[in-house]
């Protein structure tokens, strides 16, 4: 197992370093220390073919002028806020909107554009990288000082756990989450209709006009949104049912897991032979099918287009401070905030 860095570029002065981590399996994952960005993660095909399974840049400006937060780490707060604002304690807070009325993935100057300060570390075990970012009081409009590590470790399991713990020292939200663009055709040779996603959901949360959460939590049993079993990620993007077409043609919804604590998604697709498996402690995975990737820009050498990547992003519900039946997201100065999330790789398939 090895750690290997370079020169990415450069940010308000600072260096942006991509580090690789590698372990003795096969895989590698390349990491920056600008958001936390995940840029590559090399795993093998069923014939050990090793290629790329992430959506991501060759170029830093790139990630500045055209990233929609490839691979980064978002935050404070995940998901939309509506109207900008929150109420605690009887304040009312109001958050910077960077998405018409709405405040997205913590706003202008979220957790995916600033540099952490990194270190890297290697175990008996694993090789990894430690992330640390102190946000004042007051930035984007959220209150208390809030000071976050985040961990990235990847085993000879061909296994990336990432680790979230924040601490605040006043009554804030925080719910973080990754927002990576999964792949497995490898170096995107196709998009990911093909893919085959299968958990232990019998609810989703609809989505109004604004994509934000209205509150009410949808039966998803025999409906596109049904996955218990295993389902073709196609089958809604071409569905009629009103919220795939509200979200673009496919999905952009919280799926809410059936049993509380540790869940796992399955994500595969078959002509690669490759299986991630999403291991998480976190009340949903918000499934988002990339329906509006489709622009003027290339993505590692391949023309952008909709539906080329998949987002499982592992986090508490969208709005939650918004809708008091959601399960909190307050953060107490005598709390720590912590989250687990492993995602881990293989070269076989699961069935429909």
């Amino acid at each position: 197992m090895k750690i290997i860095d370079n020169l990415f570029g450069h940010y308000n002065d600072e260096s942006v370093l991509e580090y690789t981590l590698v372990n003795d399996a096969g895989m590698s994952v390349s990491c920056l220390n600008y958001g936390c960005i995940i840029t590559k993660i090399m795993v093998p095909d069923r014939s050990g073919k090793i290629e790329n399974v992430v959506l991501g840049f060759e170029n830093f400006n790139d990630y500045l002028d055209l990233s929609p937060y490839f691979g980064s780490v978002v935050g404070r707060v995940a998901g939309r806020i509506s109207n900008s604002q929150f109420e605690l304690d009887g304040h009312v807070y109001q958050l910077t909107p960077n998405e018409d009325r709405s405040h997205l993935h913590g706003g202008k100057k979220g957790f995916n554009s600033v540099i952490w300060k990194t270190e890297p570390f290697q175990d008996e075990n694993a090789v990894g990288l430690k992330f640390f970012y102190h946000s004042p009081n007051g930035e984007e409009g959220y209150p208390g000082n809030l000071d976050t590590s985040i961990i990235y470790r990847l085993n000879n399991q061909n296994e990336l756990t990432i680790t979230y713990e924040a601490r605040t020292d006043q009554k804030t939200i925080v719910n973080l989450t990754n927002h990576s663009y999964f792949n497995l055709s490898g170096n995107l040779k196709r998009d990911v209709s093909q893919h085959i996603l299968q958990l232990d959901s019998e609810r989703f949360l609809e989505l109004g006009l604004d994509k934000i959460p209205t509150g009410k939590m949808i039966d998803s049993r025999n409906t596109p949104f049904d996955f218990k079993h295993g389902r073709l990620l196609k089958s809604g993007m071409n569905s009629s049912h009103p919220q795939n077409v509200l979200a673009g043609n496919g999905y952009d919804h919280p799926l809410l897991f059936t049993k509380k604590g540790e869940n796992t998604v399955a994500l595969s697709e078959k002509e690669s032979g490759r299986t991630l498996l999403v291991t998480t402690d976190q009340h949903c995975v918000v499934l988002y099918t990339g329906n509006h990737l489709e622009g003027p820009y290339s993505i590692s050498g391949v023309r952008a287009r909709n539906h080329l990547g998949v987002c499982l992003e592992t986090q508490g519900l969208p709005d939650a401070i918004n809708k008091p039946d959601f399960p909190s997201i307050v953060l107490n100065p005598d709390e720590v905030y912590h989250a687990v999330t492993k995602y881990r790789f293989f070269s076989n398939t699961i069935g429909v």
